[in-house]
């Protein structure tokens, strides 16, 4: 849809150039570790199965992958302390505007899955892959507190299968369904909103 290409190439650059701040601030606080790289290059699944590299700021210790699996609760121990921070506030996925500048993503869409994720997908759950994938959608919204409801979870894997899966898939297949740029344009605002009540709600800094 070119429309919706139009869209995402907008959004992308406007919020490079509005978040260029942020994103410096980010990368300088990561880098002050001196433990590691500052983006995290992991490689998911696009649009017809195809793979490709997606960007994210690096918030766990390097081989975090082979340490443990691909759920993040709130007090994993791979997450580091600026980690923390930035997947709070959702910032690790600022990066991936060049994902979306690139034609990998979408602002809006299913979230990219590692391949051992897609491998498992059912019939249905293959028409994910009809589309790109997004940087945020209701799923991501309806469960903005994932690292949350996973924390104290003996095997956040499983909690993940059990408590969230079923219903990101279903929000997820329904958006593949029915979405529509104005139906983006209603998350992208509801994205806003979370992210501005995220910042007001934070946790007030300790005092001496």
């Amino acid at each position: 849809m070119v429309a919706k290409r139009l869209f995402d190439l907008f959004l992308a650059g406007l919020g490079l150039i509005v978040l260029s701040p942020v994103m410096v601030g980010a990368a300088w606080r990561i880098s002050s570790g001196r433990d590691g790289p500052v983006l995290y290059r992991g490689v998911r699944v696009g649009i017809g199965g195809r793979p490709f590299v997606m960007y994210k700021f690096r918030t766990m210790v390097i081989d975090a992958d082979r340490i443990g699996g691909p759920s993040t609760a709130n007090d994993d121990p791979r997450l580091t302390a600026v980690g923390r921070t930035l997947r709070r506030y959702k910032l690790d996925e600022l990066p991936q505007l060049f994902n979306v500048l690139r034609g990998d993503m979408s602002i809006v869409g299913p979230r990219p899955q590692v391949l051992e994720e897609v491998r498992l997908y059912s019939p249905e759950e293959r028409q994910l892959l009809t589309v790109k994938p997004g940087i945020t959608d209701w799923a991501s919204l309806r469960f903005h507190n994932e690292g949350e409801i996973l924390e104290g979870h003996t095997d956040p894997n499983l909690a993940y299968a059990q408590l969230i899966r079923p219903e990101k898939m279903r929000l997820a297949l329904a958006y593949v369904r029915t979405g529509s740029v104005i139906e983006d344009v209603r998350i992208v605002l509801a994205t806003v909103r979370l992210a501005i009540r995220s910042i007001q709600e934070r946790p007030a800094e300790p005092t001496s």
